[in-house]
């Protein structure tokens, strides 16, 4: 923690170490947090930062439990666990290579997407240079490399419900939405609001190699893919100013800390039980 203090320094690197390093560079106070505030682009990295969490964490829970509560309802085992690292797969996969399998899709002259469109007699895209489908794109990808990841968790936790349950309420004359609505959500609640609860702390993260490699740095599609880690990342190539992206990651802790101890009063407000504490 005491790195922390780098945030309110010009750090520069001395042969001494680290440490001397820190003690020996200026203090210059909040200077390294106006980096991100005194520009034109300040609300433009925000607001994309903000709106794709939100947008992540909302299409995430329901996909999530969604593609859980499927999986535990196929009946032949087997073909389950088929599907379950089928899904799972994708997170091992770093951006990298997710990014060329996005351009081997969206490539101009070469992509798949552009062939179908020009099969059916339409005028092929420039993707990397129409930022109009950018939004989506982001979205789709992020959700297809995360949701098979966070579907095990609510998968482990469906497995663990009490079968009794369900028994009780197919006597009962249940139908299978009924049983999910009535036993399956309910039990997942605590689980949803927890995770929930840890995403909204990092809601000022943005995945950084999902709004890098993914769209390949293409200067024309910063409006909506530039988000608060790339601009530092970006500025610290420029610049080298280390406290300043220290200034940067601060901001962001600071700020999921306080976003969480606010959600997590909220929902101490509403069902005490499923607050983190």
């Amino acid at each position: 923690m005491f790195g922390v203090v780098i945030a309110f320094k010009q750090y520069r690197y001395s042969r001494d170490g680290f440490w001397a390093s820190i003690i020996q560079s200026k203090w210059v106070g909040l200077q390294n947090f106006k980096f991100l505030f005194s520009t034109n682009d300040a609300y433009i990295i925000t607001r994309n930062t903000l709106l794709y969490n939100i947008v992540f964490i909302v299409a995430g829970l329901v996909l999530s439990v969604a593609m859980a509560i499927i999986l535990s309802e196929i009946a032949n085992k087997k073909l389950a666990k088929l599907y379950q690292t089928g899904m799972f797969l994708p997170y091992f996969l770093s951006w990298v290579i997710v990014g060329y399998f996005v351009f081997s899709f969206l490539s101009f002259d070469k992509g798949m997407l552009n062939h179908v469109i020009t099969s059916f007699g339409g005028t092929p895209i420039q993707w990397y240079n129409d930022k109009t489908y950018w939004p989506l794109i982001l979205i789709v990808v992020n959700l297809w490399k995360s949701v098979g990841y966070s579907s095990v968790v609510y998968l482990a936790s469906i497995m663990g419900i009490d079968k009794s349950l369900y028994e009780a309420a197919m006597i009962d004359g249940a139908s299978k939405w009924q049983q999910i609505v009535n036993i399956t959500l309910p039990m997942l609640k605590p689980l949803m609001t927890i995770l929930t609860l840890l995403a909204i702390g990092r809601i000022f993260y943005a995945d950084f190699g999902l709004f890098y490699q993914v769209p390949r740095d293409s200067g024309t599609l910063y409006s909506v893919t530039n988000v608060i880690d790339t601009y530092v990342y970006r500025g610290l190539k420029t610049t080298g100013e280390i406290g300043m992206s220290t200034a940067a990651g601060l901001y962001q802790s600071v700020v999921g800390f306080i976003l969480v101890m606010a959600s997590n009063y909220i929902v101490r407000k509403f069902d005490k039980e499923n607050a983190l504490f």
